[in-house]
């Protein structure tokens, strides 16, 4: 067979799939329908003798079209003006009765409860939840740990099931450890910050912040508390996408993003982001002295 052609066919046996998530993730028939379009023109340029399954590829190159969507719609504070109705939430490569019986919970409500999650959130929710994607997988699109994905998908179905009830207990606690975290690296304190890092935390920098600082990948608590030791001084704390993180700015411009995620009372794992493109749809706010 023409392999245009079964790259073909196998788009059009997974397209039901593929728009069902985008439409989950975006809340907009027309913004999955585009979202699907362009991962096909992908799929048309990409080499994927490689690919060993083509589906959990779509699967991955929809999420992340779905990412970027959500995050320059956060950027413009805008959200899909259309109401979406039952019948579009249909996927028809699905068991009919199975699809049946979910279209009744998977509805206007909780569309209107997945917009107001954080992009990552939202990504994250629907992938693990809807679509039994593992957390290992998920992770490297929305560009965070394993860790930091469960906690996102964890917050997102709290809220989405409505028993997010003792949010700001655990959020000041957080704020609260990571500020420790930053006066202990603007101090040069290596025994603050082992205190609060897990004995197997994780820093982990993306391309362009591994070249600001010439390091990568780093474990254990006492090489990342020597890593952060006496710096961080420009560092401001933040929410950074919904989670408690800090930024960097120069000049009043964005360079730097660092996620922390944060459970027991010990920071777990440090995601930094420098990468222009990322930057750009970040949805951030520094926290007030």
């Amino acid at each position: 067979m023409d392999e245009k052609k079964w790259l073909a066919d196998e788009f059009e046996a997974n397209r039901g799939h593929l728009r069902a998530a985008a439409y989950r993730m975006l809340g907009s028939r027309s913004e999955a329908e585009d979202a699907v379009q362009e991962a096909w023109l992908r799929l048309s340029r990409t080499d994927t003798t490689d690919v060993g399954n083509l589906g959990g590829w779509l699967t991955t190159v929809v999420a992340r079209i779905c990412l970027d969507m959500l995050r320059a719609r956060k950027t413009r504070r805008e959200e899909p003006l259309e109401m979406p109705v039952h019948g579009a939430i249909a996927d028809p490569a699905s068991d009919p009765e199975r699809e049946a019986a979910f279209a009744e919970s998977v509805g206007v409500a909780l569309l209107v409860v997945l917009q107001t999650l954080a992009p990552a959130e939202r990504v994250a929710f629907v992938l693990h939840d809807m679509f039994d994607l593992p957390f290992d997988e998920i992770a490297p699109i929305i560009g965070r740990s394993s860790a930091a994905t469960r906690q996102l998908a964890s917050r997102a179905r709290r809220r989405v099931q409505g028993t997010d009830e003792t949010p700001d207990v655990d959020f000041d606690r957080k704020r609260t450890i990571a500020e420790a975290f930053l006066a202990a690296s603007r101090n040069g304190d290596l025994e603050a910050l082992i205190a609060v890092l897990a004995p197997d935390v994780v820093f982990r920098p993306d391309a362009t912040a591994a070249g600001f600082g010439k390091v990568g990948e780093t474990r254990g608590a006492l090489d990342v508390a020597e890593l952060f030791k006496g710096r961080a001084r420009a560092a401001e704390a933040a929410l950074v996408d919904g989670e408690v993180g800090y930024i960097v700015r120069v000049e009043g411009a964005l360079r730097v993003v660092v996620a922390l995620t944060i459970a027991d009372g010990k920071i777990l794992a440090i995601d930094a982001f420098a990468d222009p493109d990322h930057l750009a749809h970040v949805d951030y706010s520094v926290f007030p002295d």
